[in-house]
C-alpha cells in the first residue's frame, strides 16, 4: 500500500455525536488493552479483513517513506505476525500500558472517520524495570462493518527515531 499522509483530525471539524464518538473511542481503548492484557490473539479482530497498519517514525512519515518498522496489510499478515509472535520470535517477557490522549476525531466521508490520538507506552519487563518504550500518535481512518467501528488504517507515528529492537507487540 502507497504512503498516504493524512491530515490530523482537527478540533474545527470535530465529531459531535456522542454515541459515534463513544463507540470510536471505546474500539480505540479497546484495541489497546487487548494489548495491554495479552491477548494479542484479538488484535486482527479490531481492523477490517484488509486493513493495513504501520508502525514508522515521524522523520520517515513527514517524507512519505512508504515502509516504516512494522508493516501489516491485511488481517492475513497481521495474524501471521502474531503467530510469529507466539511460537517462532525469542524475546524476554515484558507488558505494555498504553497511555492514551483523548481523540480527535471527524467525518471524512459519509461512513468514514479519521482520528488522531496521542500516545505513550509504558513498557515492563520481567525484572520489573519500567520505561517509556514509545510517543507518538495513531492516525487512524475508521469504518464501520456490521454495525462495529473497525480500523481501516492505522499508522503509529513515532516521535523519536530511535526504536528499540524489542519492538514485538503491535503498538
Amino acid at each position: 500500500m502507497a504512503q498516504t499522509r493524512k491530515k490530523d483530525a482537527g478540533a474545527a471539524d470535530s465529531l459531535t455525536d456522542p454515541e459515534l464518538r463513544a463507540r470510536i473511542e471505546d474500539l480505540l481503548g479497546d484495541c489497546a488493552h487487548a494489548i495491554d492484557d495479552g491477548r494479542i490473539e484479538d488484535w486482527p479482530d479490531f481492523f477490517t479483513e484488509d486493513g493495513f497498519y504501520q508502525v514508522i517514525t515521524r522523520e520517515g512519515y513527514e517524507a512519505g517513506h512508504p515502509i516504516g518498522v512494522m508493516h501489516c496489510e491485511g488481517q492475513g499478515m497481521m495474524q501471521d505476525r502474531v503467530k510469529a509472535m507466539r511460537e517462532a520470535n525469542i524475546f524476554e517477557p515484558h507488558v505494555y500500558c498504553h497511555l492514551l490522549g483523548r481523540p480527535r476525531i471527524r467525518e471524512t466521508a459519509p461512513g468514514v472517520y479519521a482520528a488522531r490520538t496521542n500516545l505513550n507506552v509504558i513498557r515492563t519487563m520481567q525484572d520489573g524495570g519500567s520505561d517509556i518504550f514509545a510517543t507518538g500518535k495513531y492516525l487512524d481512518t475508521i469504518v464501520f462493518e456490521r454495525d462495529a467501528p473497525r480500523l481501516k488504517d492505522r499508522r503509529v507515528i513515532l516521535d523519536s527515531r530511535r526504536i528499540d529492537i524489542l519492538l514485538v507487540f503491535p503498538l
